[in-house]
């Protein structure tokens, strides 16, 4: 029995590696691809403490060569689905009744082993099963996860040392229950870390969940389920199953025991699934928690004032590191007229220089994105605006799928500002710009407010601080995560917790607090040492 409120260690962000030539990351990196590249893994689904495999076998192949065969896992049906369900609440009384030290411990100790002992695998597999090149898989795969684990721990204790007031011959206490019933934890194929941190976030609080990953991240979600395994989680807390999403949905939105919904994915799924879960309102216990982060439009604004080799490196690097597959990547631009040359020269290098390809060769700054119907779905916008009269190709434009999914940054500039991709979420390595007249700065605030239904991520660039400050007032709804002279990617646990609004969800904001509180149902005790034992009260006497 607990008898103290443990102080838990105070969470650091975990340092990127740089992997550069020489250095022994890099060494054992490579070493470890070469080995995964050249063996072919057989993954199960993990439901309790089985390792279920069905025969139905559907094979992994690395996006930047998918001719090659890293292995197959086992895909699922709806009878999976409730035998994890019901695993997930034979497991859910014990686990929440657990002291919340011992569920730290276990988070914790995953920290430790992916910064350990996993560090190499959980990139290596990243890198290969998602065509992550070695950085973008460093500050995901591993850096971010770990950060998720540590933080999330500390918030945890934050929310449990807020407790009310308490009156003379009163005790007043607040217990944070995890949910009653379990939590579906849906999964986006772009980072393994929010692959990790979605059903591990709600278990932190005392939840159980049924967990499905995106197909093409299976890969990497196996190692995060070994990971958890070795740092003790009790099987049946968490269940990986690989399984159709409407399959799954069909079983899970209509058992009385669904709690909560934790999802990152676009935004026409999510809200799909909030339709259904309000025509299914009646069947459930409780009312579900609904979390969810889907998609991006996001922008750079530059004034006039803004340094133009500042600009178009934010371009160059928010547009295109994994390919422009994160939900915050920069895909629509508003260039002053004044600066737009010398933004567009120095676009055009910093594309000349970059190489494609393979994640194994570590030169390489862009890689495939995810498969074949992203490829097809990307180079469609892309062949649509050559062909458009009011649009200009300024670099790139290229793409090829015969060895794998490779499509070239590219970069367009629209004449009209409610292009086509000036508009809709792309998901890819193409940004568009648009040109305003240097003097228009303010209309041109308002027209990127009403472009765009989705308001995740933006930027504003300028030396000029009232333009900086108007951009901000004038932005507060366009972004949730909003950047000021830097690119609108990279968010970093306990720094800027991450999420938006409008179309782009329900900005709960992960790795943080804010998060968390969605996986617990709080109850108030009131306590009263010596209770009444007349009910006059004074008021009630004779005058």
């Amino acid at each position: 029995m607990s008898n103290a409120f443990y102080n838990v260690p105070v969470p650091v962000n975990e340092l990127v590696k740089s992997y550069a030539p020489g250095t022994p990351e890099r060494a054992e990196l490579k070493k470890i691809l070469a080995e995964y590249k050249n063996k072919q893994v057989d993954i199960p689904m993990y439901i309790g403490g089985e390792e279920v495999r069905t025969g139905n076998k559907i094979e992994i192949n690395p996006p930047h060569n998918h001719q090659h065969v890293l292995g197959h896992f086992h895909e699922g049906d709806a009878s999976h689905v409730e035998q994890a369900i019901k695993s997930a609440l034979s497991a859910r009384t014990k686990w929440a009744e657990m002291s919340w030290e011992h569920r730290a411990s276990i988070f914790l100790k995953a920290a430790d082993l992916l910064a350990g002992p996993y560090r190499a695998k959980i990139n290596a597999t990243t890198m290969l099963g998602q065509s992550k090149n070695a950085f973008q898989a460093e500050i995901d795969a591993a850096c971010e996860f770990i950060d998720f684990l540590k933080f999330n721990v500390k918030y945890m204790t934050d929310i449990y040392k807020e407790q009310p007031e308490s009156a003379p011959g009163i005790w007043n206490r607040l217990e944070y229950r995890p949910l009653e019933g379990f939590v579906f934890a849906i999964t986006p194929f772009n980072f393994t870390s929010i692959a990790g941190n979605l059903p591990a976030a709600p278990a932190l609080m005392g939840n159980v969940a049924i967990w499905k990953p995106a197909y093409t991240q299976v890969y990497s979600a196996q190692v995060i389920m070994e990971v958890f395994k070795e740092a003790g989680l009790p099987d049946g807390v968490i269940n990986m199953v690989a399984v159709d999403g409407p399959v799954a949905g069909d079983v899970i939105f209509n058992h009385a025991d669904f709690a909560g919904l934790h999802f990152t994915g676009s935004t026409g799924v999510f809200q799909h699934l909030w339709k259904t879960i309000g025509t299914n309102i009646g069947k459930y216990k409780t009312y579900p928690r609904i979390v969810g982060e889907t998609g991006g439009k996001d922008f750079i604004i530059a004034h006039k004032s803004a340094d133009a080799k500042q600009v178009a490196t934010a371009i160059t690097r928010g547009s295109f590191e994994f390919q422009g597959q994160k939900c915050s990547a920069s895909s629509r631009a508003y260039i002053p007229s004044n600066i737009w040359p010398d933004v567009k020269k120095f676009i055009q290098a910093d594309l000349a220089d970059f190489k494609m390809g393979d994640v194994e060769d570590f030169g390489n700054f862009v890689n495939a994105v995810i498969d074949k119907k992203s490829f097809d779905k990307i180079s469609k916008y892309i062949d649509d605006a050559k062909e458009s009269p009011v649009v200009e190709l300024v670099a790139g434009g290229g793409h090829d799928d015969s060895k794998g999914y490779f499509i070239e940054p590219t970069v367009l500039e629209a004449k009209d500002p409610m292009y086509t991709t000036m508009c809709e979420e792309i998901f890819g390595p193409v940004i568009t710009i648009y040109v305003y007249h240097e003097e228009n700065f303010e209309d041109t605030l308002r027209l990127l407010d009403e472009t765009s239904p989705y308001a995740l991520t933006g930027a504003i660039f300028s030396r000029d601080r009232y333009a900086a400050e108007l951009a901000t007032k004038r932005l507060v709804h366009a972004a949730g995560n909003f950047y000021i002279n830097d690119k609108p990617t990279g968010a970093v646990v306990g720094q800027q917790p991450f999420g938006g609004s409008r179309a782009s969800g329900t900005n709960d904001k992960a790795g943080s607090a804010i998060n968390l509180m969605r996986w617990v149902s709080p109850r108030t005790i009131k306590e009263t040492f010596i209770s009444p034992t007349d009910y006059r009260y004074p008021f009630l006497g004779e005058e």
